[in-house]
């Protein structure tokens, strides 16, 4: 390669390219000519679409990253993971309560944590997820949603777990319950329902619905970030 930049020899499902060696696995992945059109979204480690595993040439361990956060290695064979297949609960979140009896029903294998920290390590927000699961286990749900709240819900968590515990999805409902039983009312938040119902925003509503594409784009590229 040109400017120093060396090459390192990549497999994608099975199949050798060469890449440069300072591309994420993302960028390599689309360097070696694959159109993303899953299995990627924001591309800077904050949506958690782009599970990666993967494993080094004459490594044993299989590992896991996200592809738009993992730099390529020689000899890396990998594999996408858009989704993994966790098991979700089914409830009506009007049936049940913010006890521990009631999140047992949901998430009994959430008690079988062997508070071996694996899911802590590999997640790529630096969550401690093991923490949020204690929490969970002693009904403290509204300290499990505020330190799960930066969950990406990307999987990795779980393909680590040897209890077979689906973290993010208990994560979920715990922010469920808090936000439905436990969390105080938002004065802010209903004023703005109010003003919603009486038609403030009718008007700006309308304009939107009538902007070009060009105009909208222009509107969002330009928004307040706060």
């Amino acid at each position: 390669m040109r400017d120093g930049i060396g090459t390192v020899d990549i497999y994608v499902m099975g199949k050798q390219y060469r890449v440069p060696e300072t591309l994420t696995i993302l960028e390599a992945m689309e360097y070696a000519g694959y159109q993303m059109k899953r299995g990627c979204g924001c591309r800077a480690g904050f949506c958690g679409a782009c599970a990666t595993v993967y494993r080094i040439a004459g490594d044993f361990e299989l590992k896991v990253g996200l592809a738009c956060q993992t730099k390529v290695e020689q000899g890396m064979y990998l594999a996408q993971i858009p989704f993994f297949p966790g098991r979700k609960a089914i409830f009506n979140l009007e049936e049940i309560k913010p006890s521990v009896a009631d999140f047992a029903q949901l998430y009994p294998e959430v008690f079988r944590c062997l508070g071996c920290s694996s899911c802590t390590k590999v997640c790529p927000q630096d969550i401690d997820v093991m923490q949020y699961i204690a929490y969970i286990q002693r009904g403290d749900f509204a300290k499990a949603a505020d330190l799960s709240f930066d969950c990406l819900m990307c999987g990795l968590c779980v393909s680590r777990c040897p209890a077979h515990i689906v973290h993010y999805n208990a994560a979920l409902t715990s922010r469920r319950l808090y936000s439905r039983y436990l969390a105080k009312p938002d004065a802010f938040l209903a004023e703005r329902v109010r003003e919603i119902e009486n038609g403030a925003f009718d008007a700006e509503l309308q304009e939107l619905m009538e902007s070009s594409r060009e105009r909208l784009q222009e509107l969002y590229n330009s928004r307040e970030i706060e």
